[in-house]
């Protein structure tokens, strides 16, 4: 979901013209995973230098190609949520996904 700030350029002509046509420069599948040789349709058009309030307005950042990448859900949730840090580091889970103690 896009954060307030960035709703009307997300709903922009511009955006939605540079975003089909940045798909179909890539054909439509998921960059990361074409490096790996896998063949995996993309989902999100994702920012490389992330969007922020003070670059909303900056087509270099927002339009331009060399700063865009097609990429599937899983890898870009894995860019958006997997660098956060943990809360705590006195636990971690387990191979069969329990929380135990480190």
């Amino acid at each position: 979901m896009a954060k307030e700030w960035a709703k009307s350029f997300y709903k922009s002509t511009a955006w939605l013209k540079t975003r089909e046509s940045y798909i179909s420069s890539v054909n439509g599948l998921c960059e990361r995973c074409l490096a790996k040789d896998r063949y995996t349709p993309g989902h999100i058009v994702h920012h490389i230098e992330w969007l922020t309030p003070n670059n909303i307005n900056d087509p270099m950042i927002t339009l331009n190609h060399e700063n865009l990448e097609y990429l599937c859900l899983t890898c870009h949730n894995q860019e958006h949520f997997s660098t956060q840090e943990s809360v705590r580091d006195d636990v971690m889970f387990d191979s069969e996904g329990n929380l135990v103690e480190v």
